[in-house]
C-alpha cells in the first residue's frame, strides 16, 4: 500500500514504486540502505529496524527482504509507521473492546 502524501512522514511520489530503494533516500543515508540490501542478498539478514522521533511522533521504520520460493532475493519492502500510541500502552487489554 502506498499512503497518500498527507499521511506520509517522508514525502514520496507514487512514481518511486518499483525503483531501486537507494534512489528513494537522501544521499547521506544511501550507504546504510546499501548495507541492508547487501545483508539481504547474502542471506545474513531478513529485516532491519530503525526508530526516531519526528514532529512529536515516534516513527518505526522497517525493511523486509522479499524472496521467491527458492529463497532468492527479489527486492525490499520498506514500511514506516507511527507507533506513538503503541509505545504509550500500559497494563493489559486481553479482550476485544469495540464498544
Amino acid at each position: 500500500m502506498f499512503s497518500r502524501n498527507d499521511e506520509r512522514f517522508f514525502p514520496r511520489s507514487p512514481a518511486i514504486i518499483g525503483r531501486a530503494v537507494q534512489n528513494c533516500h537522501p544521499p547521506e543515508s544511501v550507504h546504510i540502505v546499501e548495507k541492508i540490501i547487501a545483508a539481504f542478498k547474502n542471506g545474513k539478514k531478513d529485516n532491519a529496524k530503525f526508530w526516531l522521533q519526528l514532529k512529536g511522533k515516534f516513527i518505526l521504520i522497517q525493511y523486509f527482504v522479499l524472496r521467491n520460493d527458492k529463497n532468492e532475493y527479489k527486492g525490499v519492502l520498506e514500511v514506516s509507521q507511527d507507533v506513538t500510541s503503541i509505545r504509550a500502552l500500559e497494563g493489559e487489554q486481553r479482550l476485544l473492546d469495540w464498544d
